[in-house]
C-alpha cells in the first residue's frame, strides 16, 4: 500500500530574532495573500532563503561565562492553524573587533613595587619588583615578552612567576558578580637571598581566549598580565598589567622588520660592487721590486760545514731567509720534464 500525502493548505509565517540585550530584529519573509489569508503549499520540500542587515551600533562579543552569557540566535517559527507552530533555533557568532595598533594599546606599560618581608623586629630584608611589557594590546596566539628585576635583600628564598588573568564582571539590578579565573602562566627561577634576576623578555604565550569585551553594559571580560613573587610564610608581590586582547594583530614589529631587512640589504651592496665580474692577473714581480732591491734584502748563503763538526754539535734545522725572493714562474708546460728513462732508483743507507 502506497501512503500519499495530500497537499494541505496551511498558514505559513516566519520571524527572524537576535537574542541579545539590544532589541530583537523581526522580519517577514513569507506573508499570506488574498482574503482568506491562507497559502497554499504543495507537497514537498520548500526554500525560502531571506537575509537581514545586523545592527549599526557595535556589538558585544559573543560570549559563554561563568554565570552569563552573550548570545546571537536566528529562530524560525511555522505557524500553522490546525496543528502546532514549528520553531527551530540556529546561533551565530558575533565579533567585535578590537585593533591593536591603536595609539592606546601600542604604549609600554610599566609597573614596580617593594615589599618588607616579616613584621616590627622581625624583618628579614625587602624584596623589590619591576616588570615592563612594549605594549598593552596583544592577540590570540602571539607571546608576551616580558621584562623583569627581581631583588631579594631577605633572607628567604622567593620564587619569581608570570600569569594571565581573565577577570568576568556581570552586572544585573544594581548588583556586581565577579569570577577570575588564571589561563596561562610561567615560572621562574629561585632566587636565593641577597641576590637579583633579571627577565630579558620571558615570553608567554596567549591561548585561545575570547577577545576583550569592554562596550557590554551588563557583562565586562578584562585581561591582566600578573607578575608576582612567591614569598615562603608572606603575602605575594605582586603587580597588575592591564592587557587588551584584540581580534587584529599589531602591524608595527614587522614594518620595522621589512624596514630593518630594507636597510640590511642597503649596507650589504658594496659586496656586489667591490667584486669585479673578471678579476685582473697580478702585477708581475720584477715591476715591483727593483734588481738593486733585490740583491739588498738577499742574504749571503753561510759556509758549508764539516761532516765531522756536523757529528760533534747539536742537529738544528736551518731555515734560510727568503725576503723578496720572486716565485717560479707559472706556465702550464713543464720547464724541465724528467724522462722515464732517466729516473733511477734511490736508495738511502741508515
Amino acid at each position: 500500500m502506497r501512503h500519499v500525502v495530500e497537499p494541505q493548505v496551511v498558514s505559513v509565517s516566519a520571524s527572524v530574532t537576535v537574542v541579545v540585550w539590544a532589541p530583537s530584529i523581526k522580519d517577514r519573509f513569507l506573508s499570506p495573500a488574498g482574503e482568506e489569508g491562507l497559502i497554499l503549499l504543495e507537497a514537498g520540500k520548500h526554500e525560502f532563503p531571506f537575509s537581514f542587515q545586523l545592527p549599526q551600533q557595535p556589538l558585544a562579543t559573543s560570549f559563554t561565562g561563568k554565570y552569563g552569557s552573550i548570545q546571537y540566535c536566528v529562530r524560525a517559527t511555522l505557524e500553522r492553524p490546525v496543528a502546532p507552530s514549528q520553531t527551530v533555533k540556529r546561533e551565530f557568532q558575533v565579533i567585535n573587533h578590537i585593533d591593536v595598533n591603536s595609539p592606546a594599546l601600542l604604549t609600554p606599560v610599566i609597573r614596580n613595587q617593594e615589599k618588607m618581608v616579616g613584621c616590627w623586629f622581625f624583618t628579614s630584608g625587602p624584596v623589590s619588583l619591576s616588570a615592563k611589557i612594549e605594549r598593552k594590546g596583544y592577540c590570540n596566539g602571539e607571546a608576551i615578552p616580558i621584562y623583569a628585576e627581581i631583588e631579594n635583600c631577605s633572607s628567604r628564598l622567593i620564587v619569581p612567576k608570570a600569569a594571565i588573568f581573565q577577570t568576568q564582571t556581570y552586572l544585573a539590578s544594581g548588583k556586581t558578580k565577579t569570577f577570575r579565573q588564571m589561563v596561562a602562566n610561567v615560572r621562574g627561577n629561585h632566587v636565593a637571598s641577597g641576590s637579583t634576576d633579571t627577565w630579558n623578555g620571558k615570553t608567554l604565550k596567549i591561548p585561545p581566549v575570547t577577545p576583550s569585551i569592554l562596550d557590554c553594559c551588563i557583562i565586562r571580560v578584562e585581561y591582566s598580565l600578573a607578575v608576582y613573587i612567591h614569598i615562603p610564610g608572606a603575602k605575594k608581590l605582586m603587580l597588575e598589567l592591564p592587557l587588551v586582547i584584540g581580534t587584529i594583530p599589531c602591524t608595527a614589529f614587522s614594518s620595522r622588520n621589512s624596514s630593518l631587512a630594507s636597510q640590511f640589504r642597503m649596507d650589504m651592496s658594496w659586496l656586489a660592487l667591490s667584486m669585479p665580474e673578471h678579476p685582473e692577473a697580478p702585477p708581475n714581480y720584477a715591476d715591483v721590486v727593483s734588481e738593486e732591491e733585490f740583491s739588498r734584502h738577499v742574504p749571503a748563503y753561510p759556509q758549508p760545514m764539516d761532516c765531522e763538526e756536523q757529528l760533534c754539535c747539536p742537529v738544528f734545522a736551518y731555515i734560510q731567509e727568503f725576503r723578496f725572493q720572486p716565485p717560479p714562474l707559472y706556465s702550464e708546460v713543464d720547464p724541465h720534464p724528467v724522462e722515464v728513462e732517466d729516473r733511477q732508483p734511490v736508495s738511502f743507507v741508515i
